[in-house]
């Protein structure tokens, strides 16, 4: 009730301000460039139909989850079909193997042991991309939240996309050269930038919520940028808080369903989720919830950092 009159879909001006520098610093000839910046558009897309739906339809669930599940799969498909019709017709470096933390050898493009058919990789897409963008929609759900977290991933994925660029950085650090992933790093730094300047009016009290084009977005661009780089289960690192959120849900609507079959009667693991409800009912405040959420956040990235020597 304190919040219902605070200003939402924030998330436009955030989108409007990463694609407008991507634009401006970005070399516009580079392919993968390109597939992010409309798959973000396109994720943002399903989310300001849901928004649009909730504040001027006064349609209070706005899109039902078979209708944005559908939007997703669609978007999903097209950057898989997109990727593969780049590297049979118009020879784009893109690698169908499975690059895996800790294990250099995996990171080698065509590495045959680890190297899959497009269509079994199109699996791999789906699961990426979906699970990027209702992560870190579930995970909106406290002021500055969800665009820390956003940050600090952000962050991390721009250090990726310039190491494994560099030629210089990537011999040093044994990695494998990605030239074509270079101008991503203009995209995640961009990203970077407009979390901090959105936290500035996102911070407790919230003064503008990021709504569902928002965080829908970000997903995307997060989910998209690692299947780009070939960092998708990097991202379970890098992203280790928005997967703690979506595994609460998971786990706790999986619970009640089976408990509720079994013994006629449902039973939870948490006392409300997403996670950062269930430390809400504990009592926490929720400037402790974010704070300590985002210590989690920093965590994570320096863990996925770690994997740049341990190996």
């Amino acid at each position: 009730m304190a919040k219902q009159n605070t200003p939402t879909m924030g998330g436009l001006l955030l989108i409007a301000s990463v694609v407008i520098s991507t634009l401006l610093w970005a070399k516009l000839s580079s392919f993968y460039v390109w597939v992010v910046i409309v798959a973000t558009l396109a994720f943002g897309g399903v989310g300001f139909a849901d928004d649009y739906l909730k504040l001027v339809k006064r349609r209070s669930l706005g899109l039902t989850g078979r209708q944005k599940i559908a939007f997703q799969l669609a978007i999903a498909f097209g950057v898989w079909l997109t990727l593969y019709l780049s590297t049979r017709y118009f020879a784009t470096k893109y690698s169908w193997n499975v690059s895996i933390p800790f294990f250099k050898e995996t990171a080698v493009p065509g590495n045959a042991y680890t190297t899959i058919w497009p269509s079994i990789y199109l699996i791999l897409i789906v699961i990426v991309l979906l699970g990027a963008t209702n992560a870190v929609n579930l995970t909106d759900g406290l002021d500055g939240l969800a665009i820390s977290v956003t940050f600090i991933a952000m962050t991390a994925m721009t250090a990726f996309t310039y190491l494994s660029s560099d030629a210089r950085w990537a011999k040093y650090l044994d990695l494998a050269h990605r030239p074509e992933a270079a101008e991503l790093t203009v995209f995640c730094g961009a990203m970077a930038g407009a979390s901090l300047g959105f936290l500035w009016f996102n911070a407790p009290p919230a003064e503008v919520f990021m709504g569902d084009v928002g965080s829908l977005a970000i997903g995307g661009a997060v989910g998209t940028i690692a299947v780009l780089t070939k960092q998708e289960f990097m991202l379970l690192m890098v992203g280790g808080v928005f997967v703690l959120e979506a595994l609460s849900v998971m786990l706790q609507v999986s619970v009640f369903k089976m408990t509720k079959s079994t013994s006629g009667v449902g039973r939870r693991v948490f006392k409300m989720t997403p996670l950062h409800h269930h430390f809400e009912m504990v009592g926490w405040k929720e400037s402790k919830i974010v704070f300590r959420f985002l210590i989690l956040a920093i965590l994570f990235a320096l863990l996925s950092l770690t994997t740049l020597k341990l190996r």
